[in-house]
């Protein structure tokens, strides 16, 4: 069956997106859904390829006429957000959805499709491995790290409301055990 929705959403640092770039290319028949955002775009990102870049009069105004499935405002006009056309967009295409959202927009387009959508939750081994993953990454200062952990502290008590946890300590186990989830999911129902 197509058009269903794939939720991947973790803490910062958890290796969520090096989760999903590998996803994508196994042929599961998924896109990627572009989320709309109200920063600036960043080093070579391009409008409609990383993000769709608005104004944040734009995303307010679109938030007016409810075209969006899921957003949230990080900081004082600072918008993220899921656009209800890039559903029509992939699903018009045959494709399943991918989404890689924060727990709380995650949870949201759970609580929407319901048994089309599955959520999951990928976790970092513990809060110690992932401050130490933050720090050696070595693209946020010392303060930025801890507000990423204490971020990190709060979204893990989400993740029992997901479909599935995926604890990403071996990111080849992680991988598989991805993969194997989504491919149940994708063929559950498929008459």
């Amino acid at each position: 069956m197509v058009g269903k929705l794939i939720i991947f959403s973790a803490p910062s640092g958890a290796g969520k997106s090096t989760l999903v770039q590998y996803l994508l290319g196994r042929g599961l028949d998924m896109e990627f859904s572009i989320s709309a955002t109200s920063r600036s775009p960043r080093g070579t990102e391009r409008h409609g390829v990383e993000y769709y870049f608005l104004t944040p009069d734009e995303f307010r105004q679109k938030i007016k006429n409810q075209e969006f499935l899921e957003y949230e405002e990080v900081y004082p006009n600072c918008y993220y957000g899921t656009l209800r056309s890039e559903i029509e967009r992939i699903t018009s295409q045959g494709k399943n959805i991918v989404f890689d959202v924060d727990v709380v927009g995650g949870l949201n387009i759970k609580e929407n499709f319901g048994d089309k959508a599955l959520a999951l939750f990928i976790a970092p081994p513990s809060i110690e491995v992932l401050h130490e993953r933050l720090q050696n990454r070595g693209t946020d200062s010392a303060e930025m790290i801890e507000k990423r952990i204490g971020k990190a502290d709060f979204e893990m008590t989400f993740a029992p409301q997901f479909d599935k946890i995926v604890v990403n300590d071996d990111l080849e186990l992680a991988k598989a055990e991805t993969e194997r989830s989504i491919r149940e999911f994708l063929e559950k129902n498929h008459h």
